[in-house]
């Protein structure tokens, strides 16, 4: 059981977050490896108009599964803490409500999204040659939603006791089964984006039952029928640690549509170079978002050990390795994002360079400020550690407001390309106000002990 769990209460700080951070990234990577794959087989294959209609429910997917992904973080924050107070009873009770709370989530996101993803893509403003295909892929990619839900609440689980490993091998699993798949069935069958769709869907749930066989392998969260029964108060604190994250991502997301509105009014050759762009946005943060949950359960456990002074050594040697990090993989996307791009575009000469040069020039503007990115991620992730899910939310509806401001204002003034500059303007509103909080927040908890 001791290789499934990580005490990040004692060691190095940075080695600690490091060594958990890392397989996560490798995971992110391969995760990355096969949403390019499908990106790069279908455009190659299915050619620009199911590139642009693969972009086109870009947003709608990452607020729908992103559901999952943030009120399964959430709970994984009261796991944490229970782990690092070495509170046994607690952490099973814990466990047990956040698989309930996770199916009834699940099922209700499935009924919901399949009955309004015609409408949120009309209500988008989808061009009429690529929306059959969109909603095809949504609909295929939605009936995943238990899988992705069953992963998300079985990793979480496994990131609060310090594992991290088995995601990655969960990821490269996914991955390969992924590649394969979108083989057979878009270069193979010829069955367009719903292959791509199915082979996602095939991945997730091979990736759902991995982490679910090495959960039943660690003692300290195998629960019982008792387990389950009413907690006073659990369901509560679990929901109002998980229902803010949910909330943050949601109005993000929301954010995002109201951004892709606007894209697809310019047509369906920019919403193709916005989605190139977009298939490697998944690169740009995917170490962010390892150092986000390495800081999560680093904050949870020693916040349940009452080890504040530690978590502050930790949060900084985070920000440290994100600046860092977020600094190489700017460069590499000078050095060759151009050419990763270009593997995503085909067809006709003449659209294919208009869509490449709309790509690079939104991947150069991002690649320039992603530190900005990187902090955002360590600061939320800090506070959210520490308990506190209500600034992040506050932050997610910073998001909002800016990115749809500057979205609909600034290509008034400087020409649609101002649209590529709503992200950048999105975090750095958001960063400002977590790094403020953080310094606030870190000081009463220091104050009280």
């Amino acid at each position: 059981m001791s290789a499934q769990i990580r005490d990040m209460t004692k060691g190095s700080p940075a080695k600690l977050i490091l060594l958990f951070a890392v397989p996560l990234m490798l995971g992110n990577i391969f995760q990355q490896l096969y949403t390019m794959v499908d990106t790069i087989v279908v455009g190659q294959v299915a050619g620009v108009q199911a590139l642009a209609a693969l972009g086109a429910v870009e947003w709608i997917m990452w607020m729908v599964l992103g559901v999952s992904t943030g009120v399964t973080q959430g709970f994984s924050i009261l796991i944490s803490q229970h782990y690092g107070a070495r509170k046994w009873n607690d952490l099973k009770k814990a466990v047990a409500h956040s698989y309930l709370l996770t199916a009834i989530t699940a099922v209700s996101l499935l009924i919901v999204s399949q009955l309004t993803a015609r409408w949120i893509l009309l209500l988008l403003n989808t061009p009429d040659n690529i929306i059959g295909m969109s909603l095809i892929y949504l609909r295929i990619v939605f009936c995943g939603i238990p899988f992705v839900a069953a992963y998300n609440i079985f990793a979480s689980v496994l990131r609060a006791l310090g594992n991290s490993r088995t995601p990655l091998v969960a990821m490269i699993i996914a991955s390969l089964i992924n590649v394969v798949l979108d083989l057979v069935f878009v270069a193979g069958l010829h069955w367009g984006v719903a292959g791509a769709a199915l082979a996602t869907v095939t991945a997730q749930a091979f990736s759902a039952l991995y982490c679910f066989m090495i959960v039943c392998k660690i003692d300290i969260v195998h629960t019982s029928k008792e387990d389950f029964e009413k907690v006073p108060g659990l369901n509560k604190k679990l929901l109002g640690l998980g229902a803010p994250i949910l909330f943050q991502d949601v109005i993000i997301s929301v954010g995002g549509l109201a951004v892709q509105f606007v894209i697809n009014g310019y047509g369906f050759l920019f919403v193709a170079g916005f989605t190139a762009t977009n298939k490697l946005y998944g690169v740009l943060e995917m170490a962010a978002i390892s150092y986000g949950y390495a800081v999560v359960s680093y904050v949870g456990q020693n916040l349940g050990a009452g080890k504040i002074e530690r978590i502050k050594k930790g949060v900084h040697a985070s920000a440290f390795l994100a600046f860092f990090t977020s600094a190489f993989i700017s460069i590499m996307m000078f050095l060759f994002g151009k050419i990763l791009l270009s593997m995503f575009i085909s067809g006709d000469s003449t659209q294919a360079e208009q869509v490449l040069d709309i790509a690079w020039h939104y991947l150069f503007i991002m690649a320039s400020c992603l530190c900005i990115l990187y902090f955002l991620y360590v600061y939320r992730s800090a506070l959210q550690g520490l308990g506190n899910t209500m600034i992040p939310m506050l932050s997610g509806v910073m998001e909002f407001f800016v990115r749809v401001g500057v979205a609909l204002l600034l290509p008034k003034f400087i020409g649609q390309n101002g649209i590529f500059y709503a992200e950048i303007a999105a975090w750095t509103g958001a960063t400002v106000l977590l790094v403020v909080s953080y310094y606030i927040s870190i000081r009463k908890f220091k104050s009280a002990n």
